[in-house]
């Protein structure tokens, strides 16, 4: 689908000039773009970039020099990623899912589905569940007894939504996630290891035999509105309550959410983020990829964690952390600055020895 420059620039609220009737096809990097695609290039050091594809026209950055550049129209962007955000919402058409019910797909006739919806061949629609308005539910879906989905929700090919779920508005599911798995929840009839090393931190009196107990997950699990779940996410059923995830709450791929997790809002889990039960996460948090966090604490609203954080215990609010265990990230950088001192620090003190060991008449 072709696109005009000045529809395009309204769209992203954005100043433009040249030839605004211009119609690109789609968008791409400076270098590589044809004569109808939109050469991206909001910082500088893509300019000459522009002179080396064909593009006649690209989203600059303010003040460029467009028409020195070649171009015939250009769209200035003072915030790169956001026009990006922008412009690849409006290029995007989502997957073709014909409108209506597919001949194929399995919904029993005690669901709901609302007006516009979309659903795909091979879907599986359980007993009393709700389909919002204008919701797309690709190939392969499997939808639980119960569970409730929002408007305009896009769910794609072969995701899990289970029993009882309740999600918001507009959820994007990418494929593979599953919504609401039982919990990791066991006990052992005695007291376990794991208990005693708890309260020992480490010593253990006795080792024996011990055969673990299911704890059901009663509850189930609730989204807010605006809420992304990548591919291959689990977010496991809350033993009692439900695992809750705040609206507008962006997960990752392969992100774990245990039982009884609550997250807040506007939060950012990257990649192989996992968050053990009970949990609480404030809003506004962003863990980078392969952060953990421990079971049964908190995390406080605005706490911004490194690459592979592991919290074990509290994390005030707006706190930056790093490193295993988590720490301040200005104390993680020192504890690094002097492990690399350590070595020199070693030979220092071999040679102190050496020389102390030196008969005293030599």
């Amino acid at each position: 689908m072709a696109h005009r420059i000045g529809d395009i620039a309204r769209a992203l609220g954005a100043e433009a000039e040249g030839d605004l009737d211009l119609e690109v096809a789609g968008a791409s990097e400076p270098q590589a773009a044809g004569p109808d695609q939109l050469a991206l290039a909001m910082d500088p050091r893509y300019a000459d970039g522009i002179a080396r594809g064909q593009a006649q026209a690209a989203i600059v950055w303010p003040g460029a020099d467009w028409r020195g550049m070649g171009l015939k129209a250009a769209i200035f962007a003072p915030r790169g990623r956001l026009a990006m955000a922008g412009l690849t919402r409006l290029m995007d058409p989502g997957p073709a899912i014909a409108a209506g019910v597919h001949p194929m797909a399995v919904v029993d006739p005690t669901a709901r589905i609302g007006a516009g919806a979309a659903i795909g061949p091979f879907v599986v629609i359980g007993a009393g569940v709700v389909i919002g308005p204008g919701a797309r539910i690709a190939s392969h879906v499997s939808i639980a007894d119960g569970a409730r989905i929002g408007a305009e929700a896009l769910i794609l090919q072969g995701a899990r939504i289970g029993a009882r779920v309740t999600i918001g508005d507009r959820l994007i599911c990418q494929p593979g996630a599953v919504i609401g798995a039982d919990g990791f929840s066991f006990v052992t009839p005695e007291r376990s290891g794991v208990e005693e090393i708890r309260e020992t931190l480490g010593s253990r009196a006795e080792i024996r035999d011990q055969t673990w107990t299911r704890i059901h997950s009663l509850g189930a699990v609730t989204i807010g509105d605006d809420v992304e779940i990548g591919a291959n996410v689990c977010i496991d059923r809350g033993t009692i309550r439900d695992t809750q995830i705040g609206s507008g709450t962006k997960l990752d791929n392969l992100v774990h959410i245990g039982h009884n997790v609550q997250v807040g809002r506007d939060c950012l889990l990257c990649g192989q983020v996992g968050i053990a039960g009970s949990a609480r996460i404030g809003d506004r948090v962003v863990l980078a990829g392969q952060c953990g966090v421990n079971d049964n604490i908190f995390v406080g609203n605005d706490v911004i964690a490194g690459g592979a954080t592991k919290i074990f215990t509290n994390a005030p609010a707006g706190r930056v952390l790093l490193g295993y265990p988590a720490v301040k990230m200005e104390t993680h950088v020192e504890i690094q600055k002097a492990l690399r001192r350590l070595p020199r620090l070693a030979a220092r003190v071999a040679a102190l020895e050496t020389d102390q060991a030196r008969p005293e008449d030599e």
